[in-house]
């Protein structure tokens, strides 16, 4: 099977992984870009330009949601990344499972 070399994610999917990768467990959030423009003559050929503007996207983050926003613009971080319960029991790290067989084996 070929190696994959492209992924695309859509609005929603992207603000959910952005919400778990800034460890947000609780609001509501929606996606936010930051923008730069750069003007210039743009065309085909010289000819042909024109003074214009480009966007670029220079940054893509989350923000939290007004009340008034729209609940389709936004997810609830206690949803799609819920808080770990302090009684659910953590899986123990390999270090530590290291350090506790060898507790009381001799040096």
């Amino acid at each position: 099977m070929p190696e994959a070399s492209q992924y695309t994610f859509a609005n929603k999917e992207l603000l959910e992984l952005l919400i778990k990768q800034a460890g947000v467990h609780e609001g509501r959030w929606l996606l936010m870009a930051m923008l730069s423009f750069a003007p210039g003559n743009f065309g085909p050929t010289n000819e042909d330009s024109a003074p214009g503007a480009a966007v670029i996207v220079t940054r893509m983050g989350i923000q939290k949601a007004a009340p008034e926003t729209p609940l389709e613009m936004t997810l609830d971080a206690a949803v799609v990344n819920p808080a770990p319960s302090s009684t659910e029991k953590r899986q123990p790290s390999e270090r530590s499972r290291r350090a506790g067989s060898s507790k009381g084996s001799p040096p």
